[in-house]
């Protein structure tokens, strides 16, 4: 690894802290490295200067070939349960944490690669690298996240390395460059367990104490402080599930479907991590599933929050010994923080739905979960777009009761059972404007997702190929950086996808 002699500081936290869970590694040298895409407003926070990062010593810098002296980048070690199925060693292959970076708040983040070549924790003869399109996907969906309001990781910048990477077909091979509040997962302390309660691994005494206080100081700095007589794995545990009970209540809200849901893709921070099978719903139907790999819909739309908390309990299994010494006693504990994670998931749900209806913070959860429940019911019926309908009810929160066939006539068909919902709604109050700061008019449609890496991988139907054009890329990701504004000109943008688009299906690229 080349030394960088630019003015950034790359610390080596979790590399010192953790060899246990780590192993020192170096990105592969790249052919021809060309800059895809950098996200300056992310640079700027990161005190990062835009213009050196252009340059081909600034490339080299995000590519992981050249970092700062003090640098230490590592490949991660984690475990995970895959589509329910244990795996007891996954870890980054083909991934890096070059270190931590101080943002101009003075927060510590991840500075993170992904597509940077194969570790020793890469599985059968996987390579280790990544292709653009997939990369170019997270950097897209991961922005939009971040405008939308859902805590998420974001990206940094997407390279391309000059080689040509082969999956089903060939493809200009690439990186993303990930910002994290941390990398910290569920599958984390999976890992650190195992290793702990092998006899043989002497040396890994204490090594989940010793991740559960590195969470709660890096995410939770003033939660042991407020509960000064709970055991620490137990506050950690508590804060953990309240903060994925309110994620996942916002994809809900937003029609999105995460589609991977491993234990090794549920951050300990609570962000948004791993957008693979990824995909936002258009129709509303809870047994949406757009991953190709699962077959059982065991991610579907409305199979999030149970899976989140059977994520949650196999966290909790790893945290039961510190959680108390009598095994009882802690089971109970912990079962206790599940029970309080789907009250907290509820609340959260309800919240949510408050305001994208309009209603007041008053309104009685009774109240809300019928008027929900035959809100739902009607829309499933109806194949109703979940993103549009939302903002064309606001414009029916003061109409008339004969206006309301034709204001909705966009979203639903002229029913008798919407309407007479709708007139119950109106009753309640209902505040247009709370609903427009709340419900987004753009979301990243699937099929100008796919219609934006085409032209950017320059891939054409049935195999071509064609000069990249980033262009349609660029559009779209400056419409989803504004979701809740109107841009006149950018109507297409907030249209459900023609029939000839036919049914979606996403893949693991990422």
């Amino acid at each position: 690894m080349a030394v960088s002699s630019a003015p950034i500081t790359l610390s080596a936290r979790f590399a010192q802290a953790f060899p246990e869970l780590s192993i020192p590694w170096q990105a592969e040298a790249t052919y021809d490295p060309g800059l895809v895409i950098l996200n300056e407003e992310l640079a700027q926070d990161l005190g990062l200067d835009i213009e050196w990062l252009r340059t081909a010593d600034g490339l080299r810098f995000l590519t992981g070939e050249a970092l700062p002296e003090d640098a230490q980048p590592v490949a991660q070690g984690y475990a995970g349960h895959q589509f329910g199925m244990y795996s007891p060693r996954l870890g980054d292959g083909r991934a890096l944490l070059l270190g931590e970076i101080t943002d101009a708040e003075g927060r510590t983040l991840d500075l993170h690669l992904k597509g940077s070549g194969r570790t020793p924790f890469a599985r059968g003869a996987a390579d280790g690298q990544a292709v653009l399109g997939p990369m170019l996907r997270e950097y897209l969906i991961s922005e939009a996240m971040h405008a939308l309001g859902v805590p998420t990781t974001r990206a940094l910048a997407v390279i391309t390395t000059g080689r040509e990477v082969y999956r089903d077909t060939g493809g200009p091979g690439a990186m993303l460059v990930r910002v994290a509040s941390s990398h910290l997962r569920v599958g984390s302390f999976q890992y650190a367990h195992a290793l702990e309660s092998n006899a043989e691994n002497a040396e890994s005494s204490g090594l989940v104490a010793r991740l559960v206080e590195e969470s709660l100081h890096r995410h939770y700095p003033s939660a042991v402080a407020q509960h000064p007589e709970v055991p620490a794995a137990l506050t950690l545990f508590r804060e953990v599930a309240h903060r994925q009970a309110k994620l996942v209540a916002q994809w809900l809200q937003l029609g999105f479907i995460h589609g991977v849901m491993n234990t090794d893709n549920m951050t300990i921070s609570g962000e948004t991590i791993d957008y693979g099978p990824c995909a936002f719903m258009d129709e509303l139907d809870p047994r949406t599933v757009f991953s190709s790999i699962d077959h059982q819909g065991r991610y579907a739309f409305g199979n999030q929050p149970p899976i989140a908390e059977w994520n949650l309990a196999r966290l909790g299994e790893t945290l039961l010994p510190l959680i108390d010494d009598d095994p009882n006693r802690a089971i109970e504990a912990a079962q206790q923080v599940l029970n309080d994670f789907a009250e907290a998931h509820r609340q959260a749900w309800f919240d949510g739905m408050r305001t994208k209806l309009g209603l007041s913070a008053t309104t009685n959860d009774d109240v809300l979960k019928h008027l929900t429940d035959r809100l739902f019911a009607l829309m499933a019926q109806h194949r109703t777009d979940y993103t549009s309908f939302f903002r064309i009810l606001a414009t029916a929160a003061q109409v008339p009761a004969d206006q309301i066939p034709a204001t909705l006539a966009q979203v639903v068909p002229d029913d008798a059972e919407f309407h007479a919902w709708v007139e119950d709604w109106q009753q309640l109050g209902p505040d247009p404007e709370l609903m427009d700061r709340t419900n987004p008019i753009y979301i990243p449609r699937n099929h100008l997702v796919e219609e934006a890496l085409a032209a950017a991988t320059g891939e054409l139907d049935f195999g071509d190929t064609a000069e990249r054009d980033l262009a349609p890329f660029q559009s779209l990701l400056e419409v989803q950086r504004h979701p809740f504004a109107e841009q006149p000109g950018r109507e297409r943008y907030a249209l459900p996808a023609p029939e000839t688009f036919g049914r979606f299906v996403t893949y693991c690229g990422t």
